[in-house]
């Protein structure tokens, strides 16, 4: 796993301090009531604990310096500790210092005693999965954490007719999900990925001259979903010199004023004007295969598709059609349907496109702040205050 060979990399990474970011104004409010402020990556609970040595800003939560026996602590079920699909030990040793932990193994095992104890179930990477015959079978659960934005894998109306309230964690993803997207775009436009490849292969005696790219820097990027994610990709085009068109359910006057966007309310007239496309949306019934073989052949052929949000908000058969066909001139994709791909999917046989295992978040310092973000969401529910970051279904 990608996160757990990051952590063991970068265990010793020294802090970092940051100046504010100006786009965390938007915060909740409600997270200054549960004492949950946000300077940069800084997290500062009533309550005090430390947290991974990676998390930027070297921030400190606060927790209660009373001792408290863990079978005091609120059950919180997650998958497992460790292996290839379980809360990474950093990640546990923060839910340690609030929840008793228990994994899926020892609920299963004794079903009859573990189910009164959890009142809150972390999800980590999608899991477990939260059905209903699990929710049936933990009558004193009161909270799920996602860690992350995307709630997609979740059914928000079945959930809540359990009396279950669902949280996420959408201030902790975004300046890295907006960071991988500058990459995706950067690394296509210049063909990265084709250029390591020849440069270090064993057959390679000459560099070729025609291995040429397209600039990025004055070029126009059209992002679909201002978001907060979006807002964070648009400063950061800003420091390129690049023209920015958005399309978004609502105008964002703030937003675009502060960088420098025009506002497109239809989504043609930004695919038809963009070098650079990039989709920063949530994945719903209304998005789903959002762009399909339609809106890809208004695109420029000289254009490029960069999707860091959910993979089935694009119709890949099509994609894969107008990649072929050279109807738009590349893509690139941190999120795919399904993920991974089946590795003979004709999507993994192009050279005009780079795809990337669903990275947005995976570093040191945002997988310890979205633990954090849906520890102090957890909280907030047991202990009856305001909620930083809940989800509601439609």
């Amino acid at each position: 796993m990608f996160r757990s060979k990051a952590f063991d990399l970068l265990k010793p990474i020294a802090s970092m301090s940051r100046q504010p970011n100006l786009a965390y104004k938007f915060i909740h409010p409600a997270i200054a009531s549960h004492g949950y402020r946000c300077h940069r990556r800084s997290v500062d609970y009533r309550q005090s604990y430390k947290t991974c040595p990676g998390s930027a800003g070297g921030r400190t939560v606060s927790a209660p310096q009373t001792k408290v026996m863990a079978e005091e602590l609120p059950g919180v079920l997650i998958l497992d500790i460790g292996g290839t699909h379980g809360v990474l030990e950093n990640l546990a040793a923060l839910l340690k210092k609030h929840f008793r932990l228990i994994t899926m193994k020892e609920f299963l095992e004794n079903k009859k005693e573990m189910s009164k104890k959890i009142q809150s179930v972390f999800v980590f990477e999608r899991r477990p999965t939260i059905d209903q015959e699990l929710l049936e079978s933990l009558p004193n659960l009161k909270v799920i954490g996602n860690s992350g934005v995307g709630v997609d894998h979740l059914d928000l109306k079945m959930i809540s007719n359990f009396g279950v309230k669902v949280t996420n964690t959408p201030h902790a993803v975004a300046d890295p999900t907006a960071d991988i997207g500058m990459a995706l775009m950067l690394a296509s436009a210049r063909r990265l990925v084709e250029g390591c490849q020849t440069a270090v292969s064993p057959d390679t005696k000459y560099f070729p001259v025609d291995c040429l790219g397209v600039e990025v820097t004055r070029a126009t990027l059209g992002i679909i979903g201002m978001g907060s994610i979006g807002y964070r990709v648009a400063q950061r085009a800003r420091a390129f010199d690049m023209r920015i068109l958005y399309h978004n359910r609502n105008r964002r006057k703030e937003e675009e004023e502060a960088v420098g966007a025009h506002y497109c309310e239809k989504m043609e007239d930004l695919l038809q004007q963009s070098d650079f496309v990039m989709l920063v949306v949530n994945l719903t019934p209304e998005t789903h295969k959002l762009i399909g073989k339609k809106e890809l052949g208004l695109m420029k052929p000289t254009a490029t598709l960069v999707n860091i949000s959910r993979g089935a908000v694009i119709d890949q058969d099509a994609l894969v059609e107008a990649l072929q066909n050279k109807v738009i001139r590349a893509a690139a994709l941190d999120v795919t349907y399904p993920e991974p791909l089946p590795r003979d999917h004709p999507l993994l046989k192009l050279n005009n496109i780079i795809i990337t295992p669903h990275i947005g978040t995976a570093t040191v310092q945002a997988t310890c702040m979205m633990a954090e973000e849906a520890i102090a969401n957890m909280l907030a529910v047991l202990k009856g205050q305001p909620i930083p970051s809940e989800v509601f279904p439609k």
